[in-house]
């Protein structure tokens, strides 16, 4: 996931280095919270099971160990392709000690994210209320 420009100085300078070195030297090009490799087509089923070739079991979303699915459920298989990337576990880009980071896919990424958005969302429309009450203009929108 690309860094936000006005969050980029929070970053160390050797910031690619760094995520390059817990995605594939450490996690070995894969997931470490579900196991999903690396920009490798998978198939999918739309309740996030997925089938892993190297192990030839399907997996829960979580990367678990999942039941294989009937015929019908099979028709539904979608073939998608997983990016890694280097998440901080604690929200902070300053932070950037090795236990402190995981490499994760996009869906483990955006779960360990979501009460963060959450968090800031909320953050974000009580900025807007406020500069609603001191004026009145297109950012207001209630």
């Amino acid at each position: 996931m690309p860094i936000h420009p006005d969050l980029r100085w929070y970053y160390p300078i050797d910031w690619p280095l760094i995520s390059r070195r817990i995605r594939f030297d450490r996690a070995k090009g894969r997931c470490e919270w579900c196991g999903r490799p690396d920009r490798v087509p998978l198939s999918q089923l739309p309740d996030g099971r997925w089938f892993d070739e190297e192990q030839r079991r399907w997996r829960g979303d979580k990367g678990e160990e999942a039941p294989w699915p009937d015929f019908v459920e099979y028709t539904h298989v979608v073939l998608r392709r997983f990016v890694l990337s280097t998440a901080h576990l604690d929200h902070n880009p300053g932070n950037s000690r090795k236990e402190n980071l995981a490499a994760l896919c996009q869906r483990c990424h955006l779960r360990h994210d979501r009460p963060e958005h959450g968090r800031r969302r909320a953050i974000t429309i009580r900025l807007r209320r406020a500069l609603g009450d001191l004026f009145d203009g297109p950012h207001r929108r209630w």
